[in-house]
């Protein structure tokens, strides 16, 4: 499999022409990266408009994940707004008010998303959810859309979530489209599902649309993602993918980050299935080697490890810290649980070494302290509306009964504890003080 971008790029740096173009570097600087670093010169294309080697590159990438895909080089949030806008674009072909649902654990991208293109939104949340898990199934969204009176046009779901639970996508595919409502996937975390044997990637188990964050599991620089849209999809729909891609993003796409996405597809062609294969072997060994030393895992996602830690005796953040003490890295850490994301790029035996820090590290008497769930709220005001709302800064402890004007998480994890437009509770203050946030933007009185 070529890969265009990357050739013209490399091509044109040994031609030494002069760059009368941005960037201002002229391919010359401190990071050693300036000379692969362009614009949209003659022979370069155009994201948005591609009918070059990037349209030769994303073809390459359609290829390779059996539907129609597109780079994103400003991650999945880029791919979120756009998978919202065509649900919009699909409600009115179809002369329906645009309705999306949503599970309560989704990316703050999709309140932007939803606050940027006014598009009404209803919250799902069954039994047993958390902040970051929403385990919707088939069952309870058959009997949530039975007992509604109006539609949805699209169903937002994540899968796999922050924590490696994924959703039964094939069971709620059916569901969606049974009663006519397209079923968008946020697959940030699971680009790699494509190439698992069988697929579990959700455009192969029935999805509509789904955005997969490249950089985060396959070898690819930070910010590079794709787009995927079934063939199913009203050819409409799939003609206005780059429209959608372009509303939300920058004329001046990062063409380190399409190189990184074109030189992927030969990897992913070739040795990542294989690499993969084996990498999915050595964490079954780790995940059994470390449940027989006392840990409590979850989640079902093949290619991440996430430790429930109080049962071990210790927070997320305090095993994080013993962790970095023992020059490991993690992903994620809060009070209850911690998460580790290796690659195929992670050794066999630098899980070994991960397994013997994990497993050096004493186990204590259990915590019991129980974390804050989630709940459905009273919101007088449409996440838009709070957002463009003037607002002030204030200490959590001084916000019973104010209105949230923006979600106040950073990423990691970015799933809001409230909900913009809702009225805080005493219940929200308690949230706000178990995960560290101390201070939030509410509505000025």
């Amino acid at each position: 499999m070529k890969t265009p971008i990357c050739d013209f790029v490399r091509a044109y740096g040994e031609g030494n022409t002069l760059r009368m173009h941005m960037p201002g570097h002229k391919g010359t600087g401190p990071l050693g990266v300036e000379g692969l670093d362009l614009t949209e010169i003659q022979g370069a294309d155009s994201l948005y408009e591609a009918e070059g080697i990037i349209r030769a590159s994303e073809e390459n990438a359609s290829k390779l994940f059996g539907c129609p895909t597109y780079y994103s080089t400003e991650g999945s949030s880029q791919c979120i707004r756009a998978m919202l806008y065509l649900a919009l674009l699909h409600a009115k072909e179809k002369g329906r008010t645009p309705l999306v649902w949503a599970g309560r654990n989704a990316h703050r991208t999709l309140l932007s998303a939803v606050s940027l293109l006014d598009l009404p939104i209803k919250w799902l949340l069954p039994a047993q959810a958390s902040y970051l898990s929403c385990p919707i199934d088939a069952a309870f969204l058959e009997s949530t859309l039975s007992a509604s009176a109006e539609k949805p046009t699209a169903l937002f779901v994540t899968s796999p979530d922050y924590l490696g639970n994924l959703l039964d996508i094939s069971a709620l595919a059916d569901v969606c489209h049974r009663h006519g409502v397209l079923l968008l996937v946020d697959c940030a975390h699971g680009a790699y599902l494509r190439f698992l044997s069988p697929s579990r990637h959700p455009l192969d188990l029935g999805a509509d649309m789904a955005c997969c964050s490249a950089h985060k599991t396959l070898p690819v620089l930070t910010g590079g993602a794709y787009l995927h849209l079934s063939e199913s999809l009203p050819l409409s729909l799939r003609e206005r993918a780059k429209d959608a891609l372009a509303l939300f993003g920058s004329t001046s796409p990062s063409y380190l980050i399409l190189q990184s996405l074109d030189a992927a597809n030969p990897c992913l062609a070739e040795e990542f299935p294989q690499a993969l294969e084996g990498l999915v072997r050595s964490l079954d060994t780790l995940r059994a080697r470390l449940r027989a030393a006392g840990y409590t895992l979850m989640g079902d996602e093949p290619c991440k490890l996430t430790l429930l830690t109080k049962p071990y005796g210790y927070t997320g953040e305090a095993l994080a810290t013993l962790l970095r003490d023992g020059g490991v890295e993690c992903e994620y850490a809060d009070p209850d649980q911690l998460v580790l994301m290796p690659s195929v790029r992670t050794s066999r035996e630098e899980l070994f070494s991960l397994g013997d820090l994990l497993c050096s590290i004493e186990r204590r008497t259990p915590l019991t302290e129980t974390p804050p769930l989630p709940r459905l709220h009273d919101a007088p005001l449409t996440p838009r509306k709070a957002m463009l709302a003037p607002a002030e800064e204030k200490p959590t402890e001084e916000c019973l009964g104010r209105i949230l004007a923006s979600p106040s998480v950073s990423c990691p994890p970015a799933v809001p504890i409230a909900i913009c437009g809702e009225v805080l509770t005493q219940e929200d203050l308690l949230a706000f003080a178990y995960y560290g946030i101390r201070s939030v933007r509410v509505l000025r009185e």
